[in-house]
């Protein structure tokens, strides 16, 4: 947490806040600040990859070189003209461009492809546009792809990323339920990117210790009461300890919603079929 004296950073602008004494920090400031947590947590939109992973899938394409440029306040600022000359222009020095249909770039996306076009040939730089790719007639763009995880469609989204979708988190200890009932599963906590809907998926773990078909329970288990939702992992052929390894968790297909049962033997039965039917569709 940041603790400031003053208005004057601007990292902390354009959030959600509560003002008050908070002496004490009671059970009223508490429901006030988890409530100030949630609002933040609606208002970010999770990103699909998270850095590494983006240099990882771009690197895969045989690009030569990637250059991850801050975006500070700086560069915020400048115009679609400025952002031209003193970046792509001066800065990169470009011979040629390309670009989507969609691109935009300066302040207040002021610069379009058009723009963008004209200063190139101006300038003696290629410009190339891309026209939007379809997959079964669909546009394959972010949103689209946010959309499907967002319900869980996660096959969906493998084919529009060329690539399973995949997250990486912390495995953490969690309330070891699974394995009094013969089904351990890695408790994957501090996740960056997007989740999928709640369910059960079948999908894959890469870790240290290999890489291992899965059963992924996200949710808030419903037969014990839960109320917190838990992003669990069932590794198949797998037995060990991950506690505090750094996991990659490719979702394959969704199973089912999530529900609860009359009872563990009716539970174990389900979670049973559910590692059968991982066992089908996963190859490693």
């Amino acid at each position: 947490m940041k603790v400031l004296n003053g208005f004057n950073d601007p990292t902390c602008r354009g959030g959600f806040v509560a003002i008050g004494n908070f002496d004490g920090v009671h059970l009223g400031h508490r429901a006030m600040l988890g409530r100030l947590r949630a609002r933040a947590t609606e208002a970010k939109v999770p990103a699909i990859t998270t850095l590494d992973r983006r240099l990882e899938l771009i690197a895969a394409c045989d690009v030569d070189c990637v250059i991850v440029y801050p975006t500070d306040r700086q560069l915020l600022q400048l115009s679609a003209r400025e952002f031209f000359d003193q970046v792509i222009r001066d800065q990169l020095e470009v011979r040629g461009l390309v670009e989507g249909t969609n691109f935009c770039f300066g302040k207040n996306r002021g610069g379009t492809v058009e723009l963008l076009t004209r200063w190139c040939d101006e300038a003696g730089m290629t410009c190339e546009i891309i026209p939007p790719v379809t997959h079964c007639g669909a546009a394959v763009s972010s949103s689209s792809i946010r959309e499907q995880i967002t319900r869980g469609d996660v096959a969906q989204a493998a084919e529009f990323l060329a690539t399973p979708y995949s997250v990486s988190g912390i495995v953490a200890h969690g309330d070891a339920r699974g394995a009094k009932i013969g089904f351990p599963t890695a408790n994957i906590e501090q996740v960056e990117t997007l989740l999928p809907a709640d369910g059960v998926y079948a999908g894959r773990c890469h870790s240290a210790a290999g890489t291992f078909a899965a059963a992924i329970n996200l949710g808030t288990n419903p037969t014990f009461g839960g109320m917190v939702r838990k992003f669990e992992a069932h590794l198949l052929e797998f037995a060990g300890d991950l506690y505090g390894q750094t996991v990659r968790v490719e979702w394959i297909e969704r199973l089912r919603g999530t529900k609860p049962f009359s009872g563990i033997e009716e539970l174990v039965g389900q979670l049973q079929h559910d590692v059968a039917r991982t066992r089908e569709l996963v190859r490693v």
